[in-house]
């Protein structure tokens, strides 16, 4: 019998587990929940300004407002008044004398529906002592306070190759952030248990961590608190951190008041309260010869991470990491600066800092191209990581799965990239409104959480008597298809159809001390995790076969549906009925860690990453100069998995990723007023891409042949963080377009995101810049 005869093993299209309850409206979200009896709503009181000290704080009206039941204030916390991820302890759950954003949380109303909580938290009268908000980088490098310690990395000389380079190119980049705007906002329902137990069923990535928070908050151990997540409704990094303020003051009320206690709030304050991708300035000097070929770089990227610490540390940290992208830069010196201002806490978001590092490490390459009068295409080439020494980053982890150079050379073959180069330059010299642009870009992303302790899973895999399996594990699903991906791995270990095996909630009551779904990690740490388990109890069962058929190991066989022993098959269910009646264990945890990786922040050597994802696009757009309106016309897409293990899921997920990136480097854009009031808090204000937005042609393709060296879940790569990183070659087709009014020898220093504003202010300043050089030569 054939592996083909299951449905539902690794390596083969497989739909999403509530892929038809998506699209029916079938599948539940918490807030589809039958709500417990005498439910509590709750609603947050957000402070109004940006930074000030709280004089006085009168909360009587909103005690007394229709249906409220409790009003929270920090002094009603029986712990710690702390939810920040990290050692520095320094994001209360409720302000208690100093506020520093728009948007912080200073109070918790909780009343019998939302919204009467919702109108009791306008009710407060509070007395804030103004103080002087730093809100943007010059305020924020001026006052010269940072969130976290910086990170330097360096390799070679830097300054010294830079003072030798034949020549060189300095400037500065802003690169914007982004919301994450999740369809599915913020959202926990507590339901109190016995004694002090808590049941807390939060929309989070990270269920341990929001465990651990609720404990400290209630100041009891964390076995007396239970996480659990069924799905998200997205999430990107937007609930790793950002979910621990909802689900603690739900649990708060709910042991306070003996009632079941839920929070959500609306778009808007989801929006202004929480956390986004950070926004960086990066200023960079590089030296290079004649032919274009790098030979120093100097780069200080400069993060805006808000009020608190989070986790700005790692996401700048990651920054640097990706900065040299799948160049080799033989001298580098890379520091990050990680600024707190009086904004929102800025937290991870899909590529943690590795998108900001790579939009950055791009414009070198952009650069050089104008100044040495080349297509950017031959200078990314010219600098690939290669032989021949070549092939050491900045951090001094050496490159051993290299495939950028045939993917690109593969793409540019397939997506005609030097006949099209050709036909848009004669089309611009014949446009005199719209101009066409066109860029490939390359991806190099490293996988593995820097934190190396989190490079950890755990799994839990049951088979019942009837031969249905039960799988749990550590990981979360957000709508990435991490459940299937996990449950085909069982499917194929026990070679059982995947309907017989049952997708089961995250939760810590059987998975304990879980790691954050992030770092595109969550296939590779779970599913490894979930492939320990099946096959302990594999081993188990083979014993009992050798022993009760006496026969030998190698007589023992898995196939489709049944077991061979010997020169009979047994039906699974069957052999496994007999197996019960042996008393053999049917259960088993699994675990896995990742292996080889290890990192040294203070001297920034080791190997942070297991391995590295790779891709690469070509993007094709037309540009209206007298609106700076643009049209994304065609994208050809390469893109590295390893051995897939479900390439219908990774198809989707390289598609969505490229579009979400495409949006943060385009349209959308974040907005603080000169209060620090973030004033693009809803979607009509803050533009995420549309239908009409996405590529008019898009052909996307998994790059076949190439399996993981490394030993990952049956040889496949992440696929969650990568693809985002694609979009950047839509940034740079924006900014070709731009240049060819200059007839490319200007560079245009496009910034993101690449809004119609920007673009067209970007047209008006080189055609001045193109102005001032032929007065200059005349």
């Amino acid at each position: 019998m054939s592996e083909a005869m299951i449905t539902g093993g690794v390596h083969r299209p497989q739909r999403h587990d509530s892929g038809h309850k998506h699209v029916s409206g079938t599948a539940a979200y918490i807030d589809d929940l039958p709500e417990p009896q005498g439910l509590l709503h709750v609603y947050l009181g957000i402070s109004s300004v940006a930074h000030a000290r709280i004089r006085d704080m009168n909360l009587d009206a909103v005690r007394a407002a229709e249906g409220v039941v409790l009003v929270l204030t920090a002094e009603d916390i029986p712990g710690v008044n702390d939810v920040s991820p990290t050692h520095r302890h320094d994001e209360p759950i409720l302000a208690e004398e100093l506020v520093e954003y728009a948007g912080q949380a200073i109070f918790a109303v909780a009343a019998k529906t939302r919204d009467q909580a919702r109108r009791a938290a306008q009710l407060a009268e509070i007395d804030y002592e103004p103080l002087e908000p730093v809100l943007d980088f010059a305020e924020a490098r001026q006052r010269g306070v940072m969130v976290t310690d910086p990170m330097t990395l360096s390799r070679g000389d830097a300054a010294k190759a830079l003072a030798e380079a034949p020549r060189r190119i300095k400037g500065q980049m802003e690169i914007g952030g982004q919301d994450h705007f999740y369809l599915e906002g913020q959202i926990a329902l507590s339901i109190p248990g016995e004694d002090d137990e808590v049941t807390v069923i939060s929309s989070t990535q990270h269920p341990t961590e929001i465990q651990g928070m609720v404990a400290g908050a209630l100041n009891v151990p964390a076995n007396a608190v239970t996480t659990e997540v069924r799905r998200m409704g997205g999430a990107f990094g937007g609930k790793e951190t950002q979910g621990n303020l909802f689900a603690v003051v739900t649990a708060l009320v709910a042991k306070k008041t003996g009632r079941a206690a839920k929070i959500r709030p609306d778009r808007d304050d989801d929006m202004i309260i929480t956390g986004k991708r950070h926004d960086f300035l990066v200023d960079y000097e590089a030296g290079f010869d004649e032919e274009g070929r790098i030979q120093a770089v100097e780069m200080t990227y400069a993060g805006r991470c808000g009020w608190s610490s989070d986790l700005s540390g790692p996401v700048t940290d990651r920054a640097l990491f990706h900065a040299d992208n799948c160049y080799y830069l033989p001298n580098a010196h890379l520091v990050s600066e990680p600024l707190k201002t009086n904004t929102v806490s800025n937290t991870a978001f899909r590529g943690f800092g590795g998108p900001q590092g790579m939009v950055g490490g791009e414009r070198l390459i952009e650069e050089i191209a104008f100044a040495t009068g080349k297509d950017p295409l031959e200078i990314r080439k010219l600098n690939l990581y290669g032989a021949g020494g070549r092939d050491v980053t900045p951090y001094h982890q050496r490159v051993e799965d290299n495939i950028a150079p045939e993917i690109i050379e593969k793409l540019e073959a397939s997506s005609d990239y030097w006949a099209r180069r050709a036909a848009i330059r004669d089309f611009n010299e014949t446009s005199r409104v719209i101009k066409r642009g066109l860029a490939l870009t390359p991806v190099k992303f490293g996988i593995s959480f820097t934190l190396t302790a989190y490079n950890q899973a755990g799994a839990l895999v049951h088979i019942y008597r009837d031969g249905s399996v039960h799988l749990n594990h550590g990981g979360t699903e957000m709508g990435q298809g991490l459940y299937t991906k996990v449950a085909q791995v069982v499917a194929q270990e026990f070679q059982v159809d995947i309907e017989r095996v049952r997708i089961t909630a995250t939760t810590t009551g059987k998975v304990p001390n879980t790691s954050a779904t992030a770092a595109s990690s969550g296939s590779d740490i779970n599913g490894m995790a979930a492939l320990s388990a099946c096959r302990a109890i594999k081993a188990r069962l083979t014993d009992f076969a050798r022993d009760k058929w006496e026969v030998p190991e190698d007589q023992i066989e898995f196939l489709p549906g049944e077991v061979r022993v010997g020169n009979q098959k047994i039906a699974f269910a069957e052999f496994i009925e007999a197996a019960y009646q042996a008393r053999v264990s049917l259960s088993s945890t699994g675990f896995y860690k990742t292996p080889k990786i290890h990192w040294d922040r203070a001297a920034g050597r080791g190997r942070p990453f297991y391995y590295f994802a790779y891709g690469a696009s070509v993007s094709e757009v037309a540009v209206d100069t007298l609106t700076g309106e643009y049209r994304v016309e065609r994208v050809d897409i390469l893109h590295d998995v390893g051995d897939s293990l479900n390439p219908a899921i990774d198809l989707g997920q390289i598609e969505g990723g490229f579009v979400q990136g495409m949006g943060w480097l385009t349209t959308e854009e974040l907005w603080w007023d000169k209060e620090g009031r973030l004033r693009t808090h809803a979607p009509s204000t803050y533009k995420i891409p549309a239908c009409g937005d996405r590529p008019r042609v898009f052909n996307v393709d998994i790059l076949q042949g190439h399996r993981n060296r490394e030993e990952t879940i049956y040889r496949s790569k992440a696929v969650g963080e990568p693809p985002l990183m694609l979009a950047i070659s839509v940034l740079h087709a924006i900014s070709d377009a731009i240049a060819s009014l200059a007839d490319h020898r200007l560079c245009p220093r496009l910034d993101a995101p690449a809004t119609p504003e920007r673009v067209l202010a970007t047209i008006e300043r080189l055609r001045r810049e193109a102005a001032a050089t032929k007065g200059r030569a005349a």
